[in-house]
């Protein structure tokens, strides 16, 4: 790396993402419990929580969805992907003229 350049590194997440668990052919989702996807969901929640309210610099992610949700071994979900993510304070925001989301 040179420069200030900035790079993120993700922790291997061995149940890939809430995709898959939820929506692969059938023999390859994870057969989640109610009680399982609760805790996925209020997970989800608070990890957006932190990011809007939390965090030193707020971010809205602005693609929110189950292929941007990773699950590690215990199924902890970890928000991935802030490709389309912008700084809640406009003097630090980007302008991005693509479409957010998919």
């Amino acid at each position: 790396m040179e420069g200030d350049q900035l790079l993120l590194i993700y922790e291997y997440m061995e149940n890939n993402s809430l995709a898959c668990a939820l929506f692969a052919k059938e023999k390859d989702q994870l057969k989640l419990a109610w009680s399982t996807r609760k805790k996925i969901c209020i997970g989800i929640a608070r990890g957006l929580a932190y990011l809007h309210e939390e965090s030193r610099l707020k971010i809205v992610h602005r693609d929110i969805k189950a292929t941007n949700v990773l699950l590690d071994k215990d199924l902890n979900p970890k928000i991935s992907d802030f490709g389309l993510a912008k700084l809640k304070d406009d003097e630090y925001t980007h302008i991005n003229t693509r479409i957010a989301g998919t």
